[in-house]
């Protein structure tokens, strides 16, 4: 059974394709921030200024079309489930949803552009493409702004460039930022080590959710810290190498495991597929680290019977929103638990497997 089938709409294209790299990247994304002239951030705007840039908001997309259309979504309109449900896509951050009242959020059909409207600034352009591809994220990114730019009057001064809420993310306004799947790093306890020297070079590391949250499943997000003084195409740059270099350790990290210790890692990756095909009872974080295992299996040969794809498609449908969406009712979370094992199941082994 293919997940997708019945919700052709439902999975952001970067979780269905792969990239550059994918074997450790897993997606790349590009985050401006971006505000209105004469009002203020949205933390000190009152009702009626909010309100008002929402109503801006709509004019310009109902009366200067995008070159992607895009869908308007009133946050506080939905169900506490779907707004973790933008959340899990990478829509959004988690801070988005906390207070929904007068926030909208910006969707093209595909889910790879996405817009916020009164987050932390009145905009936060966002693209995403699958695997290591900074660039293509970027050009989509800058190619949203542009039109955004085009039909509203934007905060930008000649020395400091975009003024922001924030002050680290002023200047150019970006945040590039790559997905990494590390568990060759993790296996080998030198995650705490390579991440930290990131951090003295102006690279922050955050969790599966961007900042403030947890990595889970080996599962890293790598970013730009300085956003001042430097141009898009520098800051990106620069990021590119840095992952670049984080690949190829982790790359060449899994190719001593599977020589020196290859029936340890053997066993590791062939337990965790073993407990994923016979559970019938999986936690998200349970899910989410055997199905990292799973992953670093399959992209070493050890596992070849299983499609890449299904791996990736799982590593993100098994998220609890999700799951209740694809499932289509809300779930307790022992029931979660069962259909997030049943769902492992078929995608792994087959129906009639299970």
């Amino acid at each position: 059974m293919n997940i997708q089938d019945n919700l052709p709409d439902f999975f952001p294209s970067w979780t269905t394709a792969e990239g550059e790299a994918s074997d450790v990247a897993i997606s790349s994304r590009i985050r401006l921030a971006r505000n209105l002239k004469g009002i203020p951030f949205p933390s000190y705007a009152n009702e009626t200024q909010l309100n008002s840039i929402d109503d801006e908001i709509n004019r310009v997309i109902q009366e200067k079309p995008s070159i992607e259309p895009l869908s308007v979504i009133k946050v506080e309109s939905l169900t506490p489930n779907d707004r973790v449900t933008l959340v899990e896509k990478h829509l959004c951050s988690p801070q988005f949803i906390e207070k929904p009242h007068l926030r909208l959020l910006l969707v093209n059909k595909n889910q790879s552009i996405s817009v916020m409207v009164n987050e932390e600034d009145h905009l936060r352009i966002q693209a995403i493409t699958p695997g290591f591809a900074l660039d293509g994220a970027l050009s989509i990114a800058n190619q949203m702004d542009d039109y955004l730019e085009e039909n509203l009057d934007l905060c930008f001064d000649e020395d400091y460039g975009y003024l922001t809420a924030c002050p680290t993310n002023a200047g150019t306004g970006l945040r590039a930022s790559v997905m990494l799947h590390l568990p060759g790093l993790a296996i080998v306890d030198q995650v705490k080590k390579v991440l930290l020297a990131l951090t003295h070079i102006g690279i922050s590391i955050r969790g599966l959710y961007g900042e403030g949250t947890e990595s889970i499943g080996d599962i890293y997000q790598v970013s730009n810290s300085v956003t001042l003084g430097r141009s898009e195409t520098d800051l990106t740059s620069n990021l590119k190498s840095v992952c670049r270099q984080v690949i190829e350790r982790e790359r060449a990290i899994r190719e001593t495991l599977l020589k020196d210790s290859k029936v340890q890692l053997e066993d590791r990756v062939c337990r965790s597929y073993g407990l994923l095909t016979q559970a019938r009872m999986l936690s998200s974080q349970e899910a989410l680290k055997l199905l990292s295992d799973v992953k670093l299996g399959v992209e070493l040969g050890i596992i070849s019977n299983i499609d890449k794809m299904v791996v990736r498609e799982l590593l993100y449908s098994i998220r609890a929103s999700i799951l209740q969406k694809i499932v289509g009712k809300e779930l307790s979370p022992a029931e979660r638990d069962f259909h997030r094992a049943t769902i492992v199941r078929e995608q792994l082994i087959g129906k009639e497997g299970a």
